[in-house]
């Protein structure tokens, strides 16, 4: 796999082969799939990439009310079919869309740089991913044998059972940031533990996820079981929070409509129905005097600006231990330097440009939010768009410092490549402000101090939580089946995408008593 790319030439050849077969197809008309079948809506949206205008990755069908209704029919007719088939079929269908996605990993990855600007290493790593997290979900339902228990029974004639049933039609509504592995883990998940799925794309990158509908038929699955809807967020929200016929929803993107989402399918369903919510955050990294500073340095620069900081797992927030903070920050800043961006097709490049204009206009007015409270720049702070950078929108990896704690730019997630430097004394005034949030998903600490390490471990209020990575909390570098999971408002279940606990977020315990014999 790829999660972790080793320089060779035979891999950069390749994906360089891929990028411009990719490159070759863009410009179709792609409608959406329903029941194993093209559904054209009467009206269309255009995707252009980030990286140039000239890049047109296609044309997509709005669907609305009917394309919506008619997906979650699919659904819901195939579930009866689908729900009783057995464990093994469900892992074998995943299995076999892993197993294409491997083969075509250079050609997905190719898609994912044109579709959100990924860089060629981050794209190979999130296609890496998303095999490892399906063939992860096979292995659990195995493991686990399918999630039927004998329990102990009180009488000699009565045997009992634990099993974990499915729910039925599944909504799954993916971010772009990660426009494959985000939405094909959670559609996975409800698939293979025998829901079935209703998938809906970002807009921004719709493609990845439609062609993974692809894989899914390709592999086994059977029409109407797996669906894919593009079009707005919105409207699709709207839509299935109104439905019965949705069982449950996942749903990756910003608090802010998470939040309406839970609010909207609560009101109108009839009864609780699960929800599945990752909700962003704004991540704290510790840097104690005890730690390897190079190493800090690498981790948080990495963390930080990955993918220009358009990560719910971004690191936003740095708080350095006093005595270290001025050689810290030097260590720090002169890595930054070394940080190239650019177009992200070109090998060597480290970060590309921003998804849209918003994501740009978002970052100065941070930048100037810091200067007018005050604060200072360390490096960075500029922004550029326009026709010499093919109207592609750019902003320089920025570190500041010197805002107060209840800043703004402290306390909002902002998906920008902006993180801010702030001095502490002691590991417990560190953990403390590394708590001060409504968020709850990564944080990390550096330290060669075994005692502060466990101190962060056992009182952080995260749900995904490293100690002395280099790689710092880059979601590429992470093991292959780490789950990732939210705390506070930054998730619902507690539970992440992977990991031992995930695929119990898609099924409900039925007791079972029968006579022996």
């Amino acid at each position: 796999m790829y999660t972790s790319r080793p320089e060779d030439p035979a891999i950069d050849r390749k994906y360089e082969e891929a990028l411009v077969a990719a490159e070759s197809q863009l410009g179709r008309v792609h409608p959406a799939r329903v029941a194993g079948k093209e559904i054209h809506a009467p009206e269309t949206f255009t995707v252009w990439s980030p990286i140039e205008p000239t890049l047109k990755i296609g044309t997509f069908s709005q669907c609305g009310m009917a394309e919506t209704e008619a997906a979650i029919l699919a659904a819901g007719e195939a579930y009866s079919d689908w729900s009783q088939t057995p464990w093994e079929r469900h892992c074998a269908c995943i299995r076999e869309a892993a197993d294409r996605m491997e083969e075509e990993i250079f050609e997905l990855a190719a898609l994912i740089t044109l579709e959100c600007a990924k860089t060629r290493n981050e794209a190979l790593a999130e296609v890496g991913e998303a095999v490892a997290l399906l063939r992860y979900h096979t292995s659990v339902i195995r493991d686990n044998e399918g999630f039927r228990r004998s329990m102990p029974a009180d009488t000699k004639t009565d045997r009992y059972e634990s099993v974990l049933c499915p729910h039925g039609a599944w909504a799954v509504i993916s971010p772009f940031n990660f426009p494959l592995v985000l939405g094909a883990g959670a559609a996975a998940a409800a698939l293979i533990t025998g829901n079935t799925a209703i998938m809906k794309p970002a807009s921004a990158a719709p493609l990845s996820m439609l062609t993974f509908c692809q894989i899914l038929e390709e592999s086994g699955v059977p029409a109407g079981a797996a669906n894919c809807i593009t079009g707005s967020g919105p409207a699709f929200g709207k839509i299935i929070s109104q439905s019965p016929g949705i069982a449950g929803v996942t749903f990756t993107g910003s608090r802010d409509a998470g939040m309406w989402l839970r609010q909207e399918f609560t009101t109108h369903q009839p009864y609780p129905k699960p929800m599945i919510l990752e909700l962003g955050s704004k991540n704290p990294c510790i840097v104690t005097a005890q730690a390897d500073l190079k190493q800090a340095a690498e981790g948080v620069c990495r963390g930080a600006f990955g993918f220009s900081g358009q990560k719910c797992s971004a690191t936003s927030r740095v708080y350095v231990e006093e005595a270290v903070f001025p050689t810290f920050a030097d260590i720090l800043t002169e890595r930054v330097t070394r940080c190239t961006t650019g177009d992200p097709r070109e090998k060597g490049v480290f970060t590309g440009p921003l998804i849209n204009r918003e994501a740009k206009e978002r970052f100065d007015a941070a930048v100037a939010s810091v200067i007018s409270a005050g604060g200072e720049v360390l490096i960075g702070g500029q922004s550029y768009s326009g026709k010499e950078t093919h109207y592609a929108h750019f902003a320089e990896p920025t570190i500041v410092t010197g805002i107060p704690h209840d800043h703004p730019v402290m306390k909002n997630e902002l998906f920008v490549p902006l993180v801010v430097l702030a001095m502490y004394n002691g590991i417990d005034e560190g953990i403390r402000l590394a708590n001060e949030t409504d968020y709850g998903l990564t944080a990390g600490i550096f330290s060669k101090d075994p005692a502060e390490v466990e101190a962060f471990f056992s009182r952080i209020r995260f749900g995904v939580c490293y100690a002395n990575r280099k790689d710092g909390a880059t979601t590429g570098g992470w093991p292959e089946y780490q789950s990732f999971g939210g705390w506070n408002s930054s998730g619902s279940t507690g539970r992440g995408v992977g990991g031992p606990y995930y695929l119990l977020s898609y099924m409900r315990e039925q007791a079972q008593t029968r006579l022996r014999g």
